[in-house]
C-alpha cells in the first residue's frame, strides 16, 4: 500500500508516524521550503500526552517543555496576585498524565519529525501538491514539480487553506469574524520571570489586557493581546504599543513568528470522499481559546492511522472524529465568546478541553465502560513482579486484549488480568495487585475487553 500525507504539520506527522510503523510506505509532503519556526500551538492536552506515550515520543516531549505555569497578574503595573488557568491535578492510576503541556509548537513538529525518520521516512518540504485525481483503484497525485505519482490513499492535512479539500470538493461551513483581531507572536522581554505566566491590565477592566506566557527551552514569551484596532499589525511595535497600555514598563527587544488572529470557525461537511481523506486544520478550524486545534488533528490522525493501515473501518473515521470536532468547536466558540464579552470564565478552564471524556460510544450504549470508551490505564505487575501499565501492553499498532479474572486467549496481545493469588493458565498474564484495573473497568471475572490500537475499546 502507498499513501501520501499532505501537510507536514502535527497532524501530517503524526499519521506518517502511524502509518510508517505499520509497515506502510507512506510521503509526507508540505509546499512550505522551510519548517515553521514559532509557538503557534504550544499547549498539549492530557488525551494528547497519552497519544505521545504510544507514539514512542512523550519523554522527548516532556524534556523539552513545561507544565502550565500560574499567570502573575499585574493591574495598572502593579502586582495583584496570581491565577491558575487550570488548577493543577494529581496523576490517578487511571490517568497518569493529568494536566497539559507547554511545549511551541515548532519543536513539537521537530520532535515528530525525528521520530518518523526513525522509521526510514523524512518530510518533503518544497513539495507543492497542484491537483488531484482519483479512481476506484486509487489516487493520481500531481506536484507543482510536474511529477506525478499513483497512490492507493491521500490525506489532506494541509490546513485551513487546504488544497486537497477543494479538489475533492467538500464544503467548509462556518464563519470568519473580520473585525475581532487579537495579535498572537513569539517576543522576548529582558528582566521578566521565565518561570510564570504574567497578565498585564488595567484595575478598571482586570479581565481585558494582554498575556504573556513562558515558551520553554526558547527564552522567550507568547504574546496574545486583547482586540485589536483596524489598523494594528502583527509588528514589534504594535505589541509594545499595546503593553504600554497596561503601564507594564517592560520592553520587547525581538519577536519571531507573530500574527493578526481573526475568529475562523468551521467544520468540513465531510471527511471522506472515495480514497481521499481530510484531518486536522482541513477538515475543522478553531478559536486558539481552549487549545485545541493542534491537539484535535493530532488525535483525528491517531484515529485515522490504524485504519488506514489495516484498509478497515475507513467509513468510522468521519463518523467518530467529524463528532468530535463539532464538540470541540462549541467548547472553544463558547471561551472565546466570554473573553469577547469580558467574562472572567473566560480565564478559566475545566477538564472539558482535556480529550480524556472523548467517547466513540454508539447513542444507545450503555454501562459503565463500553465499546467506544477511553480504555483507562492502571498499574499492575507482569509474570516476573516487575511494575508495568495497561498502557505498556498497549503500546504499539496491536490490538489488545484483556482476561480479566479468566485465561487468556490463545492470541498475541492477550493478556489475563489477575488477582493476586490466582493461579494463571498459560498465555501472557499480568497482576492487578492494587485492584486498580478491576475498579477502572468495573470488571467481574470472566469479563474481556479488546482495545484498539487508538486506545478506545472495540
Amino acid at each position: 500500500m502507498r499513501v501520501l500525507v499532505v501537510g507536514g504539520g502535527p497532524t501530517g506527522l503524526t499519521l506518517g508516524i502511524e502509518l510508517a510503523r505499520r509497515g506502510v510506505a507512506v510521503r509526507v509532503v508540505d509546499k512550505a521550503t522551510a519548517y515553521f519556526d514559532g509557538s503557534r500551538g504550544d499547549a498539549l492536552q492530557p488525551r494528547t500526552l497519552e497519544v505521545f506515550d504510544d507514539l514512542g515520543v512523550l519523554d522527548a516531549v516532556r524534556a523539552a517543555g513545561a507544565p502550565p505555569a500560574p499567570l502573575r497578574v499585574h493591574l495598572d503595573g502593579r502586582f495583584a496576585g496570581e491565577h491558575w488557568m487550570t488548577e493543577p491535578r494529581g496523576p490517578r492510576p487511571d490517568v497518569p498524565y493529568p494536566n497539559g503541556w507547554v511545549l511551541g509548537q515548532s519543536q513539537t513538529e521537530a520532535i515528530l519529525r525525528d521520530r518518523l525518520e526513525e522509521f526510514g521516512v523524512r518530510v518533503e518540504p518544497g513539495t507543492e501538491l497542484s491537483g488531484l485525481a482519483q479512481d476506484a483503484d486509487g489516487v493520481t497525485a500531481r506536484f507543482a514539480t510536474g511529477e506525478q505519482a499513483r497512490f492507493d490513499y491521500l490525506v489532506g492535512a494541509d490546513g485551513g487553506a487546504s488544497l486537497v479539500r477543494k479538489e475533492i470538493g467538500v464544503a467548509f461551513p462556518g464563519a470568519t469574524d473580520e473585525t475581532f483581531r487579537v495579535l498572537v507572536g513569539d517576543v522576548s522581554v529582558p528582566g521578566l520571570d521565565l518561570s510564570v505566566g504574567h497578565w498585564f491590565a488595567a484595575a478598571g477592566n482586570p479581565v481585558r489586557g494582554v498575556a504573556l506566557t513562558p515558551l520553554p527551552g526558547t527564552g522567550r514569551f507568547q504574546f496574545i493581546s486583547p482586540p485589536l484596532g483596524e489598523g494594528d499589525d502583527a509588528s514589534l511595535e504594535t505589541m509594545q504599543a499595546v503593553l504600554d497600555r497596561f503601564s507594564a514598563g517592560l520592553r520587547l527587544t525581538g519577536h519571531g513568528w507573530s500574527t493578526v488572529w481573526r475568529p475562523n470557525v468551521r467544520l468540513a461537511e465531510r471527511y471522506r470522499v472515495g480514497r481521499v481523506f481530510l484531518a486536522g486544520d482541513a477538515a475543522h478550524v478553531h478559536p486558539p481559546t481552549g487549545g485545541q486545534g493542534l491537539n484535535t488533528g493530532v488525535q483525528d490522525a491517531y484515529n485515522l492511522g490504524w485504519k488506514l493501515a489495516g484498509e478497515t473501518a475507513l467509513d468510522s473515521y468521519e463518523t467518530e472524529r467529524r463528532a468530535v470536532a463539532a464538540r470541540v468547536l462549541g467548547v472553544s466558540t463558547d471561551l472565546l465568546d466570554k473573553y469577547a464579552a469580558g467574562s472572567a470564565d473566560a480565564h478559566k478552564r475545566g477538564e472539558e478541553g482535556f480529550g480524556l471524556d472523548i467517547t466513540y460510544r454508539a447513542a444507545d450504549a450503555t454501562g459503565p465502560l463500553v465499546a467506544g470508551d477511553r480504555a483507562p490505564d492502571a498499574p499492575l505487575l507482569d509474570a516476573d513482579g516487575k511494575r508495568v501499565r495497561l498502557f505498556d501492553l498497549f503500546r504499539g499498532p496491536h490490538f489488545t486484549r484483556l482476561a480479566f479474572g479468566a485465561p487468556a486467549p490463545d492470541e498475541e496481545h492477550a493478556h489475563a488480568v489477575l488477582r493476586p493469588g490466582e493461579r494463571p493458565v498459560g498465555g501472557r498474564y499480568v497482576v492487578d495487585a492494587e485492584g486498580h484495573a478491576f475498579a477502572a473497568y468495573a470488571a467481574a471475572p470472566g469479563d474481556t475487553f479488546l482495545v484498539r490500537p487508538d486506545g478506545y475499546l472495540a
